[in-house]
């Protein structure tokens, strides 16, 4: 596993439907190494600190492989890293072998996976595809988002180490697919809500999911 690109953007405004909003999801390479804080890296924000800020999404990853999927299915020419709005770009990473809770060292710094991304309308915006955010979701290719367990910096080249893992996690596309396809899974619902390595949002998003289901 390798960083491929560090991706970083302030925010700017786009109109999107007619109204000017503050998006950072333009991202582009940075050359050299990068500090990467609790909050982000250095270099880079959130449009919208509400939605996307915070501990729990101090930093977004997406895999270099899905380019070539996105790239056919799309029948779009390559694009540049940070395309998807990530802040790494990593080789040889999968939804379906990162599990929520494991870390990872990069460069000078260890991160925790926390949860997966769920895409917005200003993705679908960047793509120009009104519906890309449903179907990216579909697809699973959705990546993930990092906590921050030690600060340092990280560059393009940086080797990514595993250093823990538990078997018995959720891999990211399966707590993605439990939260948004799974509607029925009363004990998934209810495993998720108490995994302490889940983001809080993601755990209180379980635990709705379980209350409305155990109410009927």
């Amino acid at each position: 596993m390798q960083v491929i690109s560090v991706n970083v953007s302030l925010p700017r405004i786009e109109t999107i439907d007619g109204k000017e909003v503050p998006t950072a999801i333009f991202k582009t390479s940075v050359d050299g190494p990068v500090m990467l804080r609790t909050l982000d890296f250095d270099g880079d924000a959130q449009g919208d600190p509400i939605a996307h800020g915070g501990p729990d999404q101090a930093a977004y990853v997406y895999p270099s492989e899905h380019y070539a999927y996105w790239s056919r299915e799309l029948a779009q020419p390559a694009w540049p890293p940070g395309q998807f709005g990530e802040n790494l770009t990593i080789a040889g990473v999968s939804e379906d072998d990162v599990r929520i809770g494991d870390e990872f060292a990069i460069g000078d710094a260890v991160v925790m996976v926390s949860q997966p991304r769920t895409p917005c309308y200003k993705l679908a915006h960047k793509m120009g595809l009104p519906d890309f955010a449903k179907q990216f979701l579909a697809s699973g290719r959705i990546g993930f988002y990092l906590r921050v367990v030690r600060e340092g910096a990280i560059q393009a080249g940086d080797a990514v180490e595993r250093v823990k893992s538990d078997a018995d996690a959720f891999t990211v596309r399966e707590v993605s697919y439990l939260r948004y396809f799974d509607r029925g899974n009363v004990d998934g619902f209810r495993r998720a809500a108490e995994l302490p390595a889940l983001s809080q949002g993601w755990r209180n998003a379980f635990a709705e999911l379980l209350a409305n289901s155990t109410a009927r």
